[in-house]
């Protein structure tokens, strides 16, 4: 690192640092965990010998179970070993068939993410977002900027459904709707995944979505098509032409990594005979409004009463028991 030559390749050097720190990271949690224990210790010592330790205890108490979970999110960190895990991560939402109703359960499910994502202190990036013709969206893209974030977001591929009385329904009836989400690790331009120009065809055009006065005024969005996969990538969220297509290609360079991925993990399945778990277009979650409140996964058999809670973004509980069957089964 003290090297001249090592900021040259900017962004290579930002994955080291980042490897750097995550060596770095787990021994300083320990130590800070093995520091908070020592204190307990000898405040539970103290509260047995004093006459008025009764409420001192309650203090304590309730110190055990913050650590607790510290200790809990630091253990789930450890398993997360995968490659990407530590990686940013790059969401997508689909809205299934359904028209307005699925449109504004996608929009649901992105508000959900989103109060996730403030939770953990995680930063937001928009890269496209398609608007529904009557409410809510089609379809948007989102780059979730924080240690881990692919890490956690794997647990939420798949398809989510929502089962409530439609407050676009005159007649009031329950409806059934579905959204689709799709994760991916952002890839690092390290110039290990090398993306050649001629495969590449730009298009430029103007924004559809919100962005003042710049909207319809210049040709700032952008599309990028690979030509070899057919894979489309657009961004339109940035005001400046550059920036949104270096957004597009970013999640470009992502979407290839994960097509190659799952492309060589089919071809070991079929070597050793084993059975594909289909997981885009499977159901993993059900979120029930009507005529009861419950959000179960069903692939865990998690199951929570407080729907308000989970649409708040506390979803924790279904990644962690995710994670944990999945890293350790």
């Amino acid at each position: 690192m003290a090297a001249p030559s090592f900021w040259e390749a900017r962004e290579r050097a930002r994955v080291l640092v980042d490897e750097l720190s995550s060596l770095k990271n787990p021994t300083d949690a320990i130590r800070a965990f093995e520091k908070k224990a020592a204190d307990m210790e000898e405040m539970i010592e103290l509260a047995s010998s004093d006459s008025d330790g009764a409420s001192l205890l309650g203090e304590i108490a309730l110190e055990i179970e913050e650590l607790a979970v510290e200790v809990g999110s630091f253990e789930l960190k450890a398993l997360l070993s995968g490659e990407h895990d530590r990686s940013n991560a790059i969401l997508s939402i689909n809205a299934g068939a359904g028209g307005t109703e699925s449109c504004d359960w996608a929009e649901m499910l992105l508000r959900m993410y989103g109060r996730w994502c403030e939770r953990k202190g995680y930063g937001i990036v928009d890269y496209n977002l398609l608007p529904g013709e009557e409410a809510g969206i089609k379809s948007v893209t989102i780059g979730i900027k924080g240690d881990y974030a692919f890490g956690f977001l794997r647990a939420e591929k798949g398809v989510h459904r929502l089962v409530r009385i439609s407050p676009f329904d005159s007649g009031k009836r329950r409806h059934t709707s579905f959204a689709s989400v799709e994760v991916i690790p952002e890839i690092a331009d390290d110039g290990e995944m090398e993306i050649n120009e001629k495969d590449l065809r730009v298009d430029t055009f103007r924004s559809s979505g919100a962005g003042g006065q710049h909207v319809n005024v210049t040709d700032s969005a952008v599309r990028i098509t690979h030509i070899p996969t057919g894979l489309v990538v657009t961004c339109q969220n940035e005001r400046s032409q550059h920036k949104n297509k270096a957004s597009a290609m970013k999640v470009l360079r992502a979407r290839l990594y994960e097509m190659e991925r799952t492309k060589k993990e089919e071809e070991i399945r079929k070597q050793y005979g084993e059975k594909m778990e289909i997981a885009w277009g499977s159901q993993i979650r059900s979120y029930v409004f009507h005529p009861y409140n419950m959000v179960k996964d069903h692939r865990t058999k998690v199951e929570v009463g407080n729907v308000r809670g989970v649409m708040d973004g506390d979803i924790d509980r279904f990644i962690d028991a995710y994670l944990r069957s999945t890293v350790k089964g």
